[in-house]
């Protein structure tokens, strides 16, 4: 079972940047055979929306909203994901969590929130205008 714990997560101003990153727990094994390695978020009333995947080979997507301006990574060495977030924007306010899976997804369903298997609690992110 792989548990994953986000953290990073505060308020700042628009323009500003924070990093998140999320450390996996569990057998190393089951670490490295997860696949694909992703951020989600999800804002008041709104539906949980994929903004970055990493697979197992770093090959990255983006949602358009992030693209320029996130940048997803992993270490795999210390079981971790991260996400540097800079020119932060208002309409970024969110509670954004880490999700894995162990499959190897179709492009067109990376950042289907539906697709992923395992979930972090989430850190909040807000920023303000």
């Amino acid at each position: 079972q792989v548990q994953l714990v986000e953290s990073g997560g505060g308020s700042v101003q628009a323009g500003g940047s924070l990093r998140l990153s999320c450390a996996a727990f569990g057998y190393t094994y089951s670490f490295y055979s997860l696949y694909q390695m992703a951020w989600f978020r999800q804002a008041p009333g709104k539906e949980r929306e994929g903004v970055a995947v990493i697979n197992r080979d770093g090959s990255t997507t983006y949602a358009d909203s992030v693209k320029g301006r996130f940048t997803i990574s992993q270490d795999n060495a210390r079981n971790s994901l991260y996400l540097q977030m800079n020119s932060l924007k208002f309409e970024d306010t969110a509670m954004y969590y880490c999700a894995a899976d162990r499959r190897a997804l179709p492009l067109h369903r990376k950042l289907a929130a539906t697709e992923y298997t395992y979930w972090g609690q989430g850190t909040q992110v807000t920023v303000s205008s």
